[in-house]
């Protein structure tokens, strides 16, 4: 049986293969109403396009519009691999991370 790859270890042209793949199963699990597995594999394409980001864009102390979640912004307060750290201005102040592939300049 062969490994797994971890996202880390793969080539940008594996990583866009995989998140083809992802993609391609979530549509499926979308059409036949499997919800969970449908998330599952939505965050898993979230990670994987994380690594095909530069970390180095993102800054800390900057402030970044969510992904997929109008009007709510993140701000940046360090790095960690392809996670930012920090927290959601209009939310409770909790620190949380997320993958910078749902991170976007703000215009």
């Amino acid at each position: 049986m062969q490994q797994e790859k971890r996202y880390s270890e793969m080539t940008k042209n594996e990583l866009r293969q995989e998140i083809a793949g992802l993609q391609e199963k979530a549509r499926k699990a979308e059409q036949m109403g499997m919800v969970n597995e449908f998330a599952v594999l939505e965050r898993k394409v979230l990670m994987a396009k994380a690594y095909l980001l530069n970390p180095e864009s993102f800054k800390p102390g900057e402030i970044y519009e969510i992904e997929g979640d109008p009007g709510q912004h993140f701000k940046i307060d360090y790095m960690n691999g392809v996670f930012a750290w920090g927290y959601r201005l209009k939310g409770d102040g909790k620190e949380e991370a997320l993958p910078i592939s749902l991170l976007k300049q703000l215009k």
